[in-house]
């Protein structure tokens, strides 16, 4: 049993976006695991745990993604790839999605397990994506897993929605997304730590996934960004107004609304 686990890279939630040169920045941020995928690399551990198998972090992204793929290994994971590449700049939600299935692929994943998304592109949708392209049942927004049986490959979930929970049963594969509801992620131990940073973590290319550098990147993608630029700064101004009691003052900021059509 093979679960494969999808991170992404993203700066720090403290970080501050900027637009600069026609690219969008965050500074000198730190990078970090996307908070919403330590929940799952945190439920296949548990799921390793208690029906054995292993556990396989990817990432796409630059060098530094192996920084954070460490630290999956440091929570627990069995391996760890990441999967860089010159052809993969500028890929769109589905050019992502051909590169992280094929690594899937490679990887002999049953079952996959992702965040609910990334708190940098903030779509939602490569998950979706991811199981468009294996052809794999989707099930997302889960905050538990009741049962999964990897023999009889079968699984039932709670979707966690804005009306309330939902129960569904599927086959497997399939391609899970989780909310913050399903657990709480572990700390690494000191062990893991000093593992993982001896770790050497591969790299796969285009090539190595059996993909066609079209199929990706800027080429292999449906949306582009022809320009990209920052909002333009709000102008606001500030008048106290002042009374002789909490009536007149009352009285006043009401006929200034009324003046500016706000009442």
């Amino acid at each position: 049993m093979n679960i494969v686990v999808c991170i992404k890279q993203t700066p720090d939630t403290a970080a501050t976006v900027a637009v600069k040169d026609g690219h969008v920045t965050w500074g000198d941020a730190a990078l970090v695991i996307n908070p919403w995928d330590e929940y799952a690399v945190e439920e296949a551990l548990r799921l390793k745990e208690k029906h054995n198998g292993k556990v396989i972090a990817l990432c796409m992204g630059a060098e530094s993604g192996k920084e954070s793929l460490k630290t999956c290994l440091a929570m627990g994971c069995d391996e760890a790839y990441l999967i860089s590449d010159p052809a993969l700049k500028g890929s769109d939600v589905s050019a992502t999605a051909t590169a992280l299935a094929a690594a899937i692929k490679k990887a002999a994943a049953d079952l996959v397990i992702c965040g609910k998304q990334a708190i940098d592109g903030d779509t939602g949708i490569t998950v979706s994506a991811i199981a468009a392209k294996l052809n794999w049942n989707l099930l997302t927004y889960l905050s538990k897993i009741d049962a999964i049986d990897f023999a009889a490959k079968t699984i039932q979930v709670e979707r966690s929605l804005e009306e309330g929970k939902q129960i569904c049963d599927s086959k497997l594969p399939a391609v899970l997304s989780v909310v913050k509801d399903i657990n709480e992620p572990r700390y690494p131990s000191f062990m893991g730590i000093r593992k993982a940073a001896k770790a050497v973590i591969p790299t796969w290319s285009v090539a190595d996934l059996g993909v066609k550098a079209d199929e990706v990147g800027a080429a292999g993608s449906a949306v582009t960004w022809p320009e990209i630029y920052p909002l333009p700064a709000r102008e606001s101004n500030v008048e106290i107004i002042g009374g002789e009691s909490p009536e007149e003052i009352a009285a006043k900021l009401a006929e200034k609304l009324i003046g500016e059509k706000v009442i």
